[in-house]
């Protein structure tokens, strides 16, 4: 395990630490430690009824004290849990939203940023890991502490034998434990990674399955499921193969050292052996010592059972810190719904540079003017969706400034300058829900819907779906052509009313007609007053704007 790991398993702990989740840790130790009365009733009970001449508990008066002392043991074990499982369930709810925030924060064109299937299985399924090593382990390890050592002070005026034996056996569950352990951490992050990349391997097949069936692919992609599904059991039955080989070897230390103490005892009463206690032990001394040694190891046991939550929770942090540490490039502002930003919307760019992939970009300098019509034109990789992303405030440059509205675009003004954007992406996305959903978050007037859906040539486009803007078109579009989605995406830019369109490739892969069509939408945006900057490589929609840049790309 790393220190940066280490760090963040720690910095988890300590966000996770509350008043009650602590002291649940210390309920199960009190819980565990009512076993001493417990058994010592039990022995007294015992003894008395074998020697009714000197017994000091009656069975009635025993079976009552064991009972009541059973059932405070019982509802501080209760509480403990309970404690133990909100402050497990608030801690990972905390973690969850902290990786979400990250994330979203990065920049969309990081080249470091994990795929969005990766992402899920870590907050859902590798996150939830760590919940058992706060519920199970750190109170199992301070039980491990506590009880062995009170049991130890109740048996050493009893029998110092009865203590070499817990001294010397005790420790090696832990120890052996440790060895396994080594190689139950490997095995678990070999499973986990192997649990992330069969969903990376899912969500990709599901966005590609038009493909998988126009190549007749079907069946390589339900063999490569089948290896990496084999690979994944493969990879868990190791896991469990350790689980079942430390559960043997605890269960074989624990009974050694409890059927000793056994042996010794009946020895010792059969008078065989007369060494071992500070002048004999008694019938009732005897079976307390018995009944003691099986709580002895019950609290290692439980420790060393839930150190496969150890292996695993430091297998979640390994792979949090790499994510933590690999982030690169992050969107500026918080994605907070804010006001707009004050001012003319002027963009001005001075010697703005950025470096992706170890190249760097570089753009010129320019100033669009408000209401301006701008075309970013040149061949890939010249920067082109990156100058729209900067401008965006999507990503920070790494030399440079850009200011918006007469202001420094920066964390502080971010968010505000997006208030002012309409944004239309090369690849258009729908939300889950119905298409009104998509096209706005809140409630929008008949009207001014209808009047955005004829301005991006879409009003047809929704007249054909069997329920209009009930309709759910998934988040790839089904149902409408590459074409409709576009001028969907653009009717969702037009009812916001945005006074800055940033369009990336909005004509690419389109027929000669729609492509018109969009472009004619566009135009109308801005012969509304709206600047509009658009990054492409269609000559014909270059021409319509009002003045073309030519991106020279990397330095």
């Amino acid at each position: 395990m790393t220190e940066t790991s280490k760090g963040w398993l720690a910095g988890f702990y300590a966000a996770a630490r509350t008043a009650r989740l602590e002291s649940a840790g210390w309920i199960t130790a009190a819980a565990s430690l009512l076993w001493l009365p417990q058994a010592a009733l039990v022995a007294a009970v015992i003894a008395g009824l074998l020697d009714p001449a000197s017994a000091q508990v009656g069975p009635l008066a025993g079976t009552a004290g064991f009972a009541a002392l059973g059932l405070v043991r019982a509802g501080l074990e209760v509480l403990a849990a309970r404690w133990l499982m909100e402050g497990a369930e608030a801690a990972l709810s905390l973690a969850r939203r902290d990786l979400v925030a990250a994330e979203t924060a990065r920049a969309p064109k990081d080249p470091s940023r994990p795929a969005a299937a990766a992402v899920a299985a870590l907050a859902s399924e590798k996150l939830a890991l760590l919940g058992p090593w706060l519920i199970r382990l750190r109170p199992a390890m301070l039980r491990a502490r506590v009880v062995p050592l009170a049991i130890l002070a109740a048996a050493l005026p009893l029998s110092w034998v009865v203590v070499l034996i817990f001294v010397v056996s005790g420790p090696l569950i832990p120890v052996f434990m440790a060895l396994v352990g080594m190689a139950a951490k490997e095995a678990s992050a070999r499973q986990l990674a192997e649990v992330g990349t069969l969903n990376t391997l899912l969500l990709e097949r599901l966005q590609a399955l038009v493909d998988i069936r126009l190549l007749a692919a079907s069946s390589r992609v339900v063999e490569g499921f089948r290896a990496a599904a084999e690979d994944l059991r493969a990879r868990t039955m190791a896991v469990l193969r350790l689980a079942f080989l430390s559960s043997a070897v605890l269960e074989l230390f624990s009974a050694i050292g409890v059927a000793m103490v056994a042996v010794y005892v009946g020895f010792h009463l059969l008078g065989a052996l007369g060494w071992g206690s500070w002048g004999g032990l008694s019938v009732g001394e005897g079976i307390f010592l018995i009944l003691l040694a099986p709580a002895f190891f019950e609290p290692l046991r439980d420790m060393a059972a839930a150190w496969h939550d150890k292996a695993a929770a430091e297998a979640v942090a390994e792979e949090m810190a790499a994510l933590e540490a690999g982030r690169g490039a992050l969107m500026l502002g918080a994605g907070a719904a804010v006001a707009p930003l004050p001012g003319a919307p002027e963009i001005a760019l001075r010697g703005v540079a950025v470096q992706i992939a170890g190249r760097w970009l570089r753009l010129p300098d320019l100033t669009v003017a408000p209401g301006e019509a701008l075309a970013l034109t040149g061949p890939s990789g010249v920067g082109k969706s990156t100058a729209l992303a900067l401008i965006a405030g999507l990503q920070a440059p790494d030399q440079g400034e850009i200011r918006v509205a007469g202001q420094p675009l920066g964390p502080d003004t971010a968010d505000a300058w997006r208030a002012r954007l309409g944004w239309l992406p090369q690849v258009p996305h729908f939300l889950a829900g119905s298409l009104r959903t998509t096209l706005s978050a809140g409630p929008v007037a008949p009207a001014a819907m209808a009047a955005a859906l004829r301005l991006a040539r879409a009003d047809g486009v929704v007249a054909r779906l069997p329920r209009g803007l009930l309709a759910r078109l998934g988040e790839t579009g089904a149902g409408v052509s590459g074409g409709e989605a576009r001028r969907l995406m653009l009717a969702r830019v037009a009812l916001a009313a945005p006074q800055v369109v940033l369009a990336d490739e909005p004509t690419a892969d389109l027929d000669e007609e729609t492509a018109t069509e969009v472009t004619e939408a566009l135009l109308a945006l801005a012969a509304g007053g709206a600047t509009l900057i658009v990054a492409t490589h269609d000559a014909r929609l270059a021409a319509r704007m009002g003045r073309v840049v030519a991106l020279e790309g990397a330095v």
